[in-house]
Formats: structure tokens, sequence, C-alpha cells
């Protein structure tokens, strides 16, 4: 029995670049999701007859939210949600779903790489029926909803059993459970050489993927292990859990640094990588030697006539501008088109809707091609072991070819956590105010080029976006300030700083970077406004 339920707003429904993230204990509040949910609904224009993927990636809440999103949906008038087994899906997945399906929307319930569990964060994230996240448009249209909700429609039943594959009916709604992984690993087995990625494993060749106990473990166990025949127990951490095992699955050198240890360990394998809590962020690593995010881009683009559904060729690349300038030097010498987004993944997908680009990625560890409209994890792996398969090279190998070829861009991100949102506004505000008297100056040896707050205008809908603040220096360094829209505790400064080299591959990428650090601290009075004096977070 479908009822309507009395309610008051709260104030901090606000989306980010994906959708809404709020620490657990915020969202257990009463009616809290409710209210998110129906105010969603009410902004879309309602979703009467309309069919919507759902599920997440297992986190704490994942099981209650689940069932409350299937009730509203049913009350709502939705036609038919697709549900993945036990509610688990990851963001990649669910994007193929959508789109594969032809549906109307996706919901999926993650926080992504932030913690899980009882203290930790909780997220949904709301994708249209492009497959990709929704504008901001649509993300302003639904706050406004949630500032003046007053009550929310809601089935009065018992919760669904989501445990068995097949289809039941919530009144008139269709409910079809659904194999989270068998969909997504019939396209993969479109895109890449899964012939020749078993010879390899056969050859001998070692692997490790991390799950860090979050939802890619099952997709990982059947892709590589039951499929490709990498050898049973490769997958480590296998199992979602929903605190993850009291891991940060966020797949970079300081949450996965036991992968990190054992990469630069004698018992090394040849190959690692690792996901994140939904499945959309990657890390690569070879025997003692850690690819960037930003090169790892840059050699996907560089190399993708080995992959079978690449063979005809790629429209392009696009980058966000936080994203080293590597792939920039990659696509010039494809001759393709070449794109800098703002951060955010849904910027990018007016490109590959409109056949601008194949592949894209972000320096956060994300990268992905127009199969979906989200980065994904495992393609990227998949991508990886398909060049070594065709190549017979190792991963150091690969990238030690690539720099060759292009010079080595010396890359980090430097994260500044907890900042009160005030000061972290008016600090940039201040150096955007002050970015054309940097330049002609010179700071610790570095002159400055160009200084200028990076501004996007989309080329299908001619919208623009501003994102960040770039400075560029005679001789290819560059220094970019934004901050982050992805924390749950006060505002995240990200300062992401690059140099060039054409010759020495082998500086260390922090000694090498040390002095455009101080620049940037220099320039964005950091010290003065934080009274930080060291990041707190670098990858």
């Amino acid at each position: 029995m479908s009822k309507t339920v009395e309610t008051t707003p709260f104030q901090n429904q606000k989306m980010g670049t994906a959708g809404i993230r709020q620490k657990v204990q915020i969202v257990k509040q009463k009616n809290y999701i409710e209210n998110f949910i129906q105010s969603l609904f009410n902004a879309i224009g309602g979703v009467e007859g309309q069919s919507f993927v759902l599920g997440g990636d297992g986190r704490y809440l994942n099981d209650i939210a689940i069932q409350t999103i299937i009730k509203m949906a049913a009350a709502n008038g939705m036609k038919k949600l697709i549900i993945g087994q036990n509610g688990m899906l990851s963001t990649p997945a669910s994007s193929h779903i959508l789109l594969k399906y032809h549906l109307d929307g996706g919901l999926t319930l993650s926080a992504s790489h932030n913690p899980g569990g009882e203290n930790g964060d909780f997220g949904i994230k709301y994708a249209t029926n492009s497959g990709g996240q929704c504008s901001s448009a649509i993300s302003e249209r639904i706050y406004q909803q949630t500032k003046q909700i007053t009550s929310y429609k809601i089935e009065d039943v018992e919760d669904i059993d989501l445990s068995k594959i097949g289809t039941q009916k919530l009144g008139n709604m269709e409910i079809e459970v659904i194999d989270p992984v068998k969909d997504y690993l019939f396209m993969m087995e479109e895109i890449f050489d899964f012939e020749a990625i078993k010879k390899l494993f056969q050859s001998g060749f070692t692997f490790v993927f991390d799950a860090m106990n979050a939802v890619t473990g099952p997709y990982a166990i059947q892709i590589f292990e039951e499929v490709l025949g990498a050898p049973k127990g490769s997958v480590h951490q296998a199992v979602p859990m929903p605190d993850f095992g009291g891991l940060h699955p966020d797949p970079n050198l300081k949450y996965a640094k036991h992968l990190v240890d054992l990469m630069y360990s004698d018992h090394a394998p040849d190959f690692a990588a690792a996901n994140d809590g939904d499945g959309d962020r990657n890390m690569i690593l070879g025997k003692k030697f850690f690819v960037s995010p930003s090169d790892s881009l840059a050699i996907l683009t560089d190399n993708y006539h080995f992959i079978p559904a690449y063979k005809n060729g790629i429209s392009g690349v696009a980058k966000s501008a936080a994203t080293s300038t590597a792939v920039k030097r990659v696509a010039e010498n494809l001759h393709i088109n070449y794109f800098e987004v703002p951060t955010g993944w849904k910027n990018f997908c007016n490109l590959m809707d409109s056949n601008r680009i194949t592949f894209c990625g972000e320096e956060s560890f994300g990268t992905g091609s127009s199969h979906i409209r989200e980065k994904d994890g495992i393609w990227a792996v998949l991508f990886w072991l398909n060049i070594i398969a065709a190549t017979g090279k190792s991963v150091e190998q690969i990238t030690r070819d690539f720099w060759k070829k292009y010079g080595r861009t010396y890359y980090l991100r430097y994260d500044f956590d907890g900042i009160d949102t005030a000061v972290a506004d008016q600090m940039m505000r201040d150096l955007e105010n002050n970015l054309t008297s940097f330049v002609g100056q010179t700071f610790n040896g570095y002159t400055v080029k160009e200084a200028y707050p990076f501004v996007y205008k989309d080329p299908v809908d001619g919208l623009e976006t501003k994102n960040g603040l770039l400075v560029y220096f005679d001789g290819g360094a560059r220094i970019c300030f934004r901050l982050s829209g992805t924390g749950t505790n006060g505002a995240t400064l990200r300062v992401y700083i690059e140099s060039y080299d054409q010759n020495d591959f082998d500086k260390n990428s922090e000694h090498e970077l040390q002095n455009l650090l101080q620049v940037a601290f220099k320039l964005a009075k950091i010290t003065e406004f934080t009274g930080k004096t060291q990041p707190d977070l670098t990858t």
C-alpha cells in the first residue's frame, strides 16, 4: 500500500560532482534518504512509466537505502527497476546496463573512493539516460527541491528479496534482479583480445588485482581468474564488506600502500592493479614501478591500435584540466581531437556522445572510453594486460618507451584537507585576483609565462564552466589550483604540479617538484590562510 509521509527539508543536500555525499551519521537521520530521492524524482518531472537501474558498492547503509528507493520508486509510479543481485553493481557496470537497455536513468549507492562503515561516508549518484552523471543544471534543480520538500511517497511493504536472479512485482512496478557481472563481462570480451590475455597468463605471467574489499572483487574473480585464467588467488581482498575491511578504498600510493609494498618487494608479481570502492578508479604498478594516472591515460592512447575495438582508429582524447599535459603530446602526434575539460566525468559525456573523443581521463586515477559514460577501473586494467600481451614488454618497458618517444612529465597532486570552506574560498579569490601580476615574475628559478582561470566552453551545448586556476612557466612546468567537491569534511585544496624533461627520466618526482611546490605555497599563500606547512596527501 502506497502512503504519503509528511517531512521537513534538510539544508545540506546539495549535490557535488557526481551526486550527494555525506557522513553515514548524517544520512541515517530520519527521512534523509527519502527526502533526497523524492526531491530527485520531483526535479526530473517524476518517474511514472520510467525504467531505472539501481545498485551500489555494498558499503554500510547500501542494503537499507536500496530497499527505501525500491519502495519509493514503486509509489511514484516507476515502471521497472533493474537491480544488481544483493544490491551490488559497480558504477561502470551500472552505466553499461543503463545504455544497453535504453533506460531512463540510474541510481548508484556509493561514495566512490571514500571510506565506508558506520563512521564513514555514504552517497547516491544519479545518472541520466545518457549513461553519465547528470548536468549541473539538474543537480541545482534537485537541490532546490530538497530545500522545499514537504512530503514523500513510499510503499508500506516488507523488504524485497534481492538474493535471487529473476523478476518479481511490487504493485505495478517490475523488479528484475540481474547478475551484476554478466553483461559487463560480455562487453569487455567485445573490446579486448581475451585470447591473447589468456595466453599471457598461460605463459606464467604473474598478476595481482586488489579489489580493496569493495564491489569489483566478484567482477575480478570471474573475469581475471575464471575466464582469463589468472592463477587462483590472484585477486586479493575480493569480498565486498560494508566497511571495506577498514580500508580507505582509494587506489593510490597512500591508501593502497600494502599493494605498493608488495610490488617493491623481492616477491613482486609482474603486474598489479587496484580498484576503488565502486570500481571506477584504477592504479597500475609494475615490478618496483608505479605508473602515474596521467601517464597511464597517455600510454593507453598511444597504444590504442593493440586493442581490437579500436583498431579502426580513435576520434580523440580528453583530459581534465588538472591532469598532466602528457596526453596532449600524444594527441598532437596522432593528429586526433584533443580537449581539456573541468574536473568531473560529466564534462566528457557531450564529447563522447558527439563522437569527438574515444578516450578520456582524470589525474585522480580515473580512465575510460566511450564504451560507457563513466570511468572504468577494470577496463583500464584489461587495456594494460592487452598491451603487455601484444608487445611482450613489462609495465616499466612500455612506460620507458613512451618517455623516450614523448619525454617525461614529472607530476604529482598535493592535497590540503579539512580547510574551513570560507577560508578556502577566500584563498582562491585572492589567488585569482593576483594571477595577472605573476606573469613575467620569477619564483625559485621558474618564470611565469601565463596565469589565468580555467574556463571551458562546451563545443556541444555552448555552456561555460570555470574550474581551477592555471599557472604556466617557461620550459613546460605548470601548476593548477582547484577546490575539490568530493570530500565530506570542509574543503580540500588540490594543487597539481608538473615539469617536463626530454632527457632525464630517472629523477625522483617529489624531489624534482619540490621547488615548484614552494612556488605554489608562495603564490596561493597556503600557510598564511590555512596554517599548513605541508600537504596532507601526495599522490
